[in-house]
């Protein structure tokens, strides 16, 4: 029985392993060193994306001023605003990198803010971003600026993270009592050999007979 129990854990965790590996890369969590440079500098270009927006708001300025790069900030303000974090945002932002480039990553940041601050609602996606603008839309409760978005308290954004914190918190369930299933498992199997070997010697000795020597043989396999 604890046999079954340790190879059907092992499976389970072999299953999974390959999905948390894929779920931290998603959501932005890769285990990277951000220094406090790096953090100032990120809270520094959503910074001035909030200021490009608020003066666009104002009409202090207008969407001809702005280069690609001012709406590429405008866009780090955005998805700051979604994320909530600036150490999640930088991991984000770090995996989008390396898994579309540099290049790829500044283009939808800055596609996203021409789009949201109303300067360009027809704005282009680098490739394989746009068919998944109405499902961020969704998500995140994005539309514009001036339609009083709704981020951080959309449902379905909270919804989402919490069945990834339940799937989260059960998968480490399931490594935890697979780990333990094992050890027990292995140190049962210690036990049994070596108490084997006992009965080999007290058998080869005459200490035990025939008999009592394959009864113990039985029970200890």
């Amino acid at each position: 029985m604890k046999q079954i129990f340790v190879i059907t854990s092992i499976l389970v965790l072999s299953l999974f392993s390959p999905i948390t590996t894929f779920g931290q890369g998603m959501m932005g969590f890769p285990n990277l060193s951000i220094d406090d440079t790096t953090i100032k500098n990120q809270q520094q270009e959503e910074e001035e994306g909030k200021k490009f927006l608020d003066d666009l708001n104002n009409k202090t300025i207008t969407c001809e001023k702005l280069t690609d790069s001012d709406f590429e900030k405008i866009g780090e303000y955005f998805m700051a605003q979604s994320i909530g974090d600036t150490v999640r945002h930088i991991n984000m932002n770090e995996m989008l990198k390396r898994m579309m480039g540099e290049k790829w990553e500044e283009q939808a940041h800055s596609a996203m803010g021409k789009r949201l601050s109303n300067c360009d609602i027809t704005a282009t996606f680098p490739e394989q971003v746009g068919s998944f603008w109405p499902m961020m839309n969704m998500m995140w409760g994005w539309s514009s600026y001036s339609q009083s978005y709704n981020i951080n308290n959309n449902p379905m954004m909270w919804n989402f993270w919490f069945v990834w914190w339940i799937f989260m918190i059960l998968l480490w369930i399931v490594v935890i009592v697979g780990i333990f299933a094992f050890i027990k498992w292995f140190t049962g199997q210690t036990n049994n050999s070596q108490s084997l070997e006992i009965s080999k010697e007290r058998y080869a000795k005459g200490e035990i007979n025939k008999k009592e020597f394959e009864e113990m043989k039985k029970d200890l396999s």
